[in-house]
């Protein structure tokens, strides 16, 4: 199968994401890249400086030298023409032939000479301007004319030479021939050796820079990685303790700062690690206590039960204060033993000794039976509870009692809080993980008690009487079930505008996924687009004939 474009640009994108993560992670690559771009830089401007200033050198040395040669050159023929008895056309022509070859002569290869007639001479012999080279007569501008015919003693101009294209100077100057009129001398100079000379040093300053930011690199890399190197062990190390290998030491090398850096680590985590299996020992004792007072306690309870159990059946022979305290002895056992079966269970999975038993079975069952079993409670309150169930099976490997024992803790937290008002129970699903929201419309959470209401015996208000005996160890039981179920419980709540707890848990070992089934939050006008609302037993109980 031919890859689309989206697919291939998606490869080809994968690779400068690539080299984007490692640069970003890497200290070692951030800083030699950095001093490289840094180098070449400043190589590149100081290389820049140094080559014009070497340029602008040689040209204005040479230029000197050409206007002065030009200028004693130019005078001396000017003096052999004046000097001259040539009179006749001939003797005029064979004249300036003369004086163009021998000043061609006198300057060598890289001067060439053009004469040419002075645009406003009107006399009536006309020569041939001779040149030693035809192709030089194309260099000479009218800028420059116009400057030599306006009577300036000496002009000069920098052009491109003809034939290979090096940069050149030409300079102007007027001479008279006496019996022909006023003519243009001009002297073509060739730059050819002084840019050789110019492009040589480039190439030795490129050659040197180049040279330069290889053992620049090279020593940045080298003392970068000896400074990178003991903070990558730190982090390897501080990684093996985090995972709790609490013997992980860095080793110590030499007297420097980096060696004084590992010694101080080393201690840091001694302390650590002593301070981590004291605390570890402390909590140890302490869930040993907790589960030892709990086991001890059951016996006595078992016998005040028998007490108050008797004591409860006979109330109605005694007088009215004496039995209603049976009434709230009775009450308050249940709730002790409530308690103790809490903190039995909080001991179990702090040692990590809580079992689950793992069967398939629709979310949505178990969510129906909580709810019929806790109307009774709601309408004692006077809330209404509506269960909203989304299409689909709902299917997961879940412990009944644990998930049974969260969606109850839930319900009963949002009747105590809904003040009266509806309590919603919505079911959903995907294809990764079944989900199950409580939501009602009471007392409500800030957000500071929203990350505080699964802490252990913590109260949103301490001094509000609980109405259905909760223990405080609820929610904190919920969220570790859910956990042990590889899953997740998570709390909203505005002040006065109510509370909502959401429960995930996976259909399969991937996990839950990115995309929830449902929100944390849902408006009370959406239950009817996400879920169809269920009714429930009770209620046909309440409107049978």
């Amino acid at each position: 199968m031919r890859p689309t474009p989206r697919s291939l640009w998606a490869n080809l994108a994968k690779g400068p994401r690539r080299v984007w993560r490692r640069f970003r992670g890497s200290i070692l690559l951030r800083v030699v890249a950095t001093t490289t771009v840094l180098g070449l830089g400043a190589l590149l401007l100081i290389g820049y400086v140094i080559s014009t200033q070497i340029r602008d050198g040689l040209v204005e040395t040479r230029v000197d030298r050409i206007l002065s040669e030009s200028a004693r050159d130019a005078a001396g023929a000017q003096e052999n023409v004046d000097a001259s008895t040539a009179e006749s056309p001939g003797d005029l022509q064979q004249l300036v032939n003369d004086l163009v070859d021998g000043l061609g002569t006198v300057g060598g290869s890289s001067r060439g000479i053009v004469l040419l007639r002075d645009p406003s001479n009107s006399s009536g012999v006309l020569l041939t301007t001779p040149v030693t080279d035809p192709e030089l007569v194309s260099i000479i501008t009218p800028e420059m004319r116009a400057a030599v015919e306006g009577g300036a003693a000496q002009s000069w101009q920098y052009v491109a030479m003809p034939d290979t294209g090096d940069p050149g100077v030409v300079v102007g100057v007027p001479v008279t021939v006496r019996g022909a009129g006023d003519y243009e001398l001009y002297f073509v100079y060739s730059l050819a050796d002084e840019q050789a000379t110019l492009e040589l040093i480039q190439r030795v300053l490129a050659v040197g820079a180049v040279a330069l930011m290889a053992l620049l690199g090279l020593l940045t890399f080298q003392v970068t990685r000896q400074t990178v190197r003991p903070v990558r062990q730190a982090a390897r190390v501080a990684s093996r303790l985090a995972e709790g290998i609490l013997s992980e030491r860095m080793t110590v090398r030499g007297q420097d700062e980096m060696a004084t850096l590992a010694r101080t680590f080393n201690e840091m985590a001694e302390s650590l690690q002593r301070q981590i299996t004291r605390m570890e020992e402390l909590s140890r004792l302490q869930r040993r206590f907790v589960s030892d007072v709990s086991h001890e306690l059951r016996t006595p309870l078992t016998t005040i039960r028998m007490a108050a159990d008797v004591l409860h059946d006979a109330r109605d022979g005694f007088p009215p204060e004496v039995a209603r305290t049976a009434e709230l002895l009775d009450t308050q056992i249940d709730r002790f033993e409530t308690l103790l079966a809490d903190l039995l269970e909080i001991s179990r999975i702090d040692a990590g000794a809580a079992q689950l038993e793992f069967e398939d079975m629709s979310l949505a069952d178990v969510v129906r039976d909580q709810v019929e079993a806790m109307v009774p409670a709601a309408r004692g309150q006077g809330v209404e509870l509506r269960l909203w169930i989304a299409k689909g099976d709902h299917l997961a490997s879940i412990d009944r009692p644990r998930v049974g024992r969260i969606v109850r803790n839930l319900l009963s937290n949002a009747i105590e809080h809904a003040q009266g008002g509806p309590v919603d129970v919505v079911v959903a699903s995907t294809k990764r993980a079944v989900a199950v929201v409580v939501r009602d419309y009471g007392i409500g959470l800030t957000p500071q008690q929203a990350q505080r209401v699964f802490d252990r015996f913590w109260r949103a208000d301490a001094a509000r009487a609980r109405t259905m005996g909760g223990t405080g160890l609820g929610l904190s039981i919920a969220r570790e079930d859910a956990q042990l179920h590889g899953g997740k419980l998570e709390a909203w709540g505005l002040p006065g505008k109510g509370a909502s707890f959401r429960l995930q848990l996976p259909r399969t070992s991937r996990g839950l996924g990115q995309h929830p089934p449902l929100p944390l939050v849902i408006p009370e006008p959406d239950y009817a687009t996400r879920a169809e609302r269920v009714p429930l037993d009770s209620d046909r109980r309440e409107v049978a004939p």
